[in-house]
């Protein structure tokens, strides 16, 4: 009746153990294991197939694992629904995003819980209240929305995801799960859809940051989990590894050593038939071999 007492103080937000999912003979996750802290971005790559889609359902209570289990602040959960996975803290942020375009930012900000004034059959949604508090947590995150009554389809996907997020931070989420939010933006509005992400860090939630770019992980992430058609690549701390090295990972050593070769032969585009590639075709085969430094030290 004491365990919750000698839980540790310093355990993991949420501790993922040797997680394996199948869907009849279809491995979607074999044996994965990572960890969430307060304050800290964990970070999962993988490209299309890798099992991100199923790790996230796993953690939001769409699935149950078939084998591993789900520790919080140290001690086991069983996440049976979403419901609680929300009960639990746990927000899951999907790309879809879950809004009405044609609705404006405050309605969707408390689309499914809106505060209400009155009682019994005078109850009614409270709107001053909902533009209020709208307003101010999208401030404190600063996120600067002109009108709170503009629709969310008249925002841009970075500041559509800000919203999301705010939403999530105000409704008690301890741990925050983002599927992909930067995959379909461009430099600067991921830029912004990052920004966000540390921001919710500095506030103190474990964020769990899904995404196939390595190159938006590194300078956010804290913990790396790679995984590659449902097994995992590797779990690192920063400190262990680079972006070079995440990056030749994500790739493949065998992928790059193969891109090389095809690199390094002589171009069958030139003119007559040139075997020789020149200057510019010594140039990519430099490149080729700058790819494979660049990964050699994880190779193994």
């Amino acid at each position: 009746m004491h365990q919750a007492s000698a839980v540790a103080p310093d355990a993991p937000l949420l501790e993922i153990q040797n997680i394996t999912k199948t869907f009849g003979s279809v491995i979607s996750l074999s044996d994965i294991s990572t960890t969430v802290r307060a304050g800290q971005v964990t970070c999962v790559l993988g490209d299309n197939g890798a099992g991100k889609s199923t790790f996230i359902k796993t953690l939001a209570g769409v699935y149950q694992p078939d084998h591993g289990q789900l520790l919080m602040d140290g001690k086991p959960v069983t996440l049976s629904s979403p419901r609680d996975s929300l009960n639990a803290g746990i927000a899951t942020v999907y790309q879809d995003l879950a809004m009405v375009p044609l609705m404006a930012i405050w309605r969707n900000f408390f689309l499914g819980s809106e505060p209400t004034k009155g009682w019994g059959p005078f109850r009614r949604f409270d709107a001053d209240k909902a533009k209020s508090i709208t307003r101010k947590e999208l401030s404190d995150m600063g996120i600067d929305i002109r009108d709170p009554d503009q629709p969310v389809g008249t925002l841009s996907g970075g500041e559509r995801q800000s919203v999301a997020i705010a939403r999530a931070v105000y409704f008690g989420a301890r741990l925050l799960i983002l599927d992909e939010p930067t995959s379909a933006l461009g430099v600067k509005q991921a830029g912004v859809v990052l920004k966000y992400i540390v921001q919710a860090r500095d506030r103190g939630l474990g964020v769990i940051f899904i995404t196939h770019n390595p190159h938006h992980a590194y300078p956010v992430g804290d913990r790396f989990l790679l995984l590659k058609r449902g097994r995992s690549l590797g779990d690192f701390a920063k400190s262990e590894i680079s972006l070079a090295e995440l990056t030749g990972l994500m790739a493949g050593g065998a992928e790059l050593e193969q891109l090389a070769h095809e690199l390094q032969r002589p171009g069958s585009e030139g003119p007559e038939g040139s075997a020789d590639a020149g200057p510019a075709g010594d140039e990519v085969s430099e490149a080729g071999r700058s790819m494979l430094r660049d990964s050699s030290t994880l190779g193994q």
